[in-house]
């Protein structure tokens, strides 16, 4: 092993002397790699990159702190000589020495080089706090004779003898290391630059079904596995309301008791009923007893009120309850259980699973909903069941990052339901979906028109590819 070893150090002390003009020659295969691992990326994290060579790629990642670790000395010398405002350590992958724990870890085209890949995966914990992300990005091993033919060639860096890890090995790895894969894909299918034909593979045959499957690229997205240490956290519930004036107390008697505390927050939307003297009322006789903050909204739309509402919460999680009640107001402590438990970090309704009330959900609604269900899955990369349902949670720090993000999608959706799912996405947010019975409604009637705010969804799909998918 140690013979190996020290071959394999050879092989990277040589490489490193011509590393920063290979990488530039290779330039469109490597930024290709870092635009996506930065696209899931903010300001606001610290990022670990193992195998970091050069430092290229930990230098154009956004991060508040970057750490670089390379086994091979020279690397690691021209990383600091090119970007000295970094940290860069030469360490061994399986023995790195530091007291630290990271929002983001990244292996970049690292595990084929490994002599024990289970033991560095397992060894990532030591950095990993119970929200922490990993990017692992690796060869398809379907490209394995075209790479070799490219080495010899000279249109490829040679490369010593590699592990070739199918994306089931990878995940299985990942998975006996500990960590849960929320979310694989693939990218690239022309690695050259080749005019027109380039960017049409690459950005939008490469995404279609069939094709995905022969992307070079491989991407694995995962997170600690949970411990079983449930956490105590404090929970915003925010209510959205509009002509529910019979249901605002309900909502309140039926709330379950879950977490350290919970702030209640009714939000009125333009009503033409009595929905905010009702809330007003609500407050003052249940003021000793709940903690209950009201407000009303100035803008149009469920999504501007879940806005509103959030803006004013304070505890650590924030929950949506409509207030038509069709989501049992006792379902929430399942949604609180999936968070606290480090099960997910974004949590999402699916009312398709149970049999519903006969009159929940209008048939054309129900097969807008399966549409939608389809298309997501697509979208996202990872199989979803219910895009609509109006209980979504999400972490309080990374709601106030997704609306610091709010710009790349735009202000598009009135519902809120899009903006949030696209949102956690493009936080690299592992989503997870918690069945409920969706109830036939008790007082007042829908606010949603099927047609009109159909085509509206279906837009804000078309649109929501150009921002997600093709890329």
């Amino acid at each position: 092993m140690e013979i190996i070893q020290n071959k394999r150090l050879e092989y990277f002390e040589k490489l490193a002397k011509k590393r920063v003009k290979q990488r530039k020659r290779h330039s469109f295969y490597w930024n290709d790699i870092t635009y996506f691992c930065n696209y899931f990326a903010h300001e606001g994290l610290s990022v670990l990159e193992i195998g970091c060579g050069t430092g290229e790629l930990l230098n154009d990642i956004k991060g508040k702190r970057k750490v670089g670790i390379d086994f091979s000395p020279t690397m690691i010398a021209e990383a600091k000589r090119q970007f000295p405002a970094l940290e860069f350590h030469c360490m061994e992958a399986q023995n790195i020495q530091l007291d630290e724990k990271f929002d983001l870890i990244i292996l970049s085209n690292l595990i084929g080089h490994l002599d024990d890949v289970q033991k560095v995966l397992t060894s990532l914990h030591k950095f990993c706090h119970d929200r922490t992300k990993v990017i692992v990005t690796y060869h398809n091993y379907l490209w394995e004779p075209f790479l070799k033919l490219a080495e010899k060639l000279g249109l490829k860096t040679k490369t010593d003898n590699l592990n070739w890890l199918g994306k089931n090995d990878l995940n299985n790895l990942l998975y006996i290391s500990g960590f849960d894969v929320y979310r694989s894909t693939g990218r690239m299918i022309v690695p050259f630059n080749i005019p027109l034909i380039a960017p049409l593979f690459n950005r939008y045959i490469a995404k279609l079904p069939v094709f995905r499957h022969f992307c070079m690229n491989q991407y694995s997205f995962a997170k600690p596995l949970p411990e079983g240490k449930d956490k105590e956290y404090s929970v915003s519930v925010v209510i959205p309301a509009r002509n529910e004036s019979g249901n605002i107390e309900n909502a309140i008697k039926r709330l379950p008791k879950f977490g350290s505390h919970i702030e209640i927050i009714y939000i009125e939307g333009n009503s033409t009923d009595d929905t905010w003297e009702t809330i007003q009322k609500i407050q003052k006789k249940y003021e000793g007893q709940y903690d209950i903050k009201i407000g009303q909204q100035k803008g149009k739309g469920k999504g501007d009120a879940v806005r509103v509402g959030f803006d004013m919460a304070t505890c650590d999680i924030l929950m949506i309850l409509d207030a038509d009640l069709t989501v049992p107001p006792e379902d929430l402590v399942k949604f609180y259980d999936a968070m606290a438990s480090g099960k997910g970090d974004f949590i999402n309704g699916s009312r398709l699973v149970y049999p519903m009330d006969k009159e929940a959900m209008r048939f054309l609604n129900l097969l807008g909903n399966k549409f939608f269900s389809l298309a997501f899955t697509w979208l996202l990369d990872r199989p979803f069941k219910d895009t609509l349902c109006g209980t979504k949670v999400i972490f309080r720090d990374d709601y106030n990052y997704l609306k610091k993000n709010r710009t790349f999608f735009g202000e598009f959706d009135p519902f809120g339901d899009y903006d949030l799912l696209f949102g956690a996405h493009k936080l690299n947010l592992k989503m997870v979906e918690v069945p409920i019975r969706y109830k036939e409604r008790t007082y007042g009637t829908t606010n949603i028109s099927r047609f009109k705010h159909g085509f509206l969804l279906l837009r804000m799909c078309a649109f929501a590819a150009r921002k997600i998918k093709f890329i």
